[in-house]
């Protein structure tokens, strides 16, 4: 099924994020665990299917989007609908394992809110672009966001194409989201050195 980027699929992935997978962040993070998170939305009705956050304190390979991967095959949802039916809603623009890992599981696409550019400079997490750079030889953001498994797109792509009323109040409510990651960022770095995380 073919995803509509519109107003109304860069709507509900924010409400999603807001709504949803923010929850469960602070308590996150409150636990000593990084910002990312991650969600699945049907492509038919946009419901959400589960929304889930980076869970490292336990292993240090339950990012965002492996952690919700994880918890989704635990689920009786993984037996009775595809991956291929659903958006992948990664807070921000997934890292090489992330990517890696929504291929192997089926996704055609994912759609982020931060760019990998983002988690080094505003959330001090650089630890995805010196993977790119070192084992890839890639820049950021420098991979093929179109190729043979997905479609990956940031959701201000979408907003960029909108009508200037459309756009207004996506982006209002995007700068609310990212006020509220803020804050979340600065409680993980103040705690980092607290936690056992290989690359904090």
């Amino acid at each position: 099924m073919e995803i509509k980027e519109n107003a109304d699929l860069a709507s509900r992935l924010l409400n999603v994020m807001e709504h949803d997978i923010l929850p469960l962040t602070e308590k996150g993070v409150a636990g000593g665990n990084k910002v990312f998170g991650g969600a699945l939305v049907r492509k038919s009705d946009h419901s959400l299917v589960m929304a889930e956050t980076n869970n490292e304190t336990e292993n240090p390979l339950w990012h965002g989007e492996v952690h919700l991967l994880k918890c989704f095959y635990e689920q009786p949802v993984s037996k009775a609908e595809s991956t291929r039916d659903m958006i992948f809603l990664s807070t921000h623009e997934p890292c090489t394992m992330c990517m890696s890992a929504i291929a192997w599981a089926g996704f055609d696409n994912f759609f982020y809110f931060f760019s990998h550019q983002d988690s080094r400079d505003s959330f001090s997490i650089p630890h995805d672009l010196k993977m790119l750079k070192e084992v890839f030889g890639l820049e950021p953001g420098g991979y093929n966001h179109d190729n043979a498994f997905w479609r990956g797109r940031g959701i201000f792509d979408i907003i960029a194409t909108l009508p200037d009323d459309e756009a207004q109040p996506l982006l209002e409510q995007a700068n609310r989201i990212r006020g509220r990651y803020a804050a979340l960022s600065q409680a993980y770095q103040a705690s980092k050195d607290d936690n056992a995380i290989p690359l904090n």
